[in-house]
């Protein structure tokens, strides 16, 4: 765990509401225009890697897909739920995770 600051702001965002946690949340923040940043965990599959660069770049939406040095377990213990891909739906979150990757 490098980054421990990260993992508290997932915390954060989780508790106000502000984080889609598992495919389905996600992709219907992407399809929604909500999602302001993707996040995906370290064990996340290919298939599903593919699957958010494809939604996310799907009509120029310009949400940006990280992937994490974080695994799902690491993940579940900072927000309460184990998840593979995370979308972070507000501007001030989305900007400081992105200072801290």
């Amino acid at each position: 765990m490098d980054n421990p600051k990260l993992l508290s702001l997932l915390g954060m965002c989780r508790k106000a509401g502000k984080l889609g946690c598992g495919h389905d949340a996600a992709v219907g923040a992407i399809r929604s225009k909500s999602a302001k940043l993707c996040l995906l965990s370290s064990d996340s599959s290919e298939r599903l890697r593919n699957e958010i660069s494809k939604e996310t770049s799907y009509e120029k939406s310009e949400i940006p897909v990280k992937k994490l040095e974080f695994d799902m377990m690491e993940i579940g213990r900072a927000t309460g739920l184990k998840s593979a891909v995370l979308a972070i739906n507000d501007d001030g979150f989305a900007k400081a995770m992105l200072s801290l990757l």
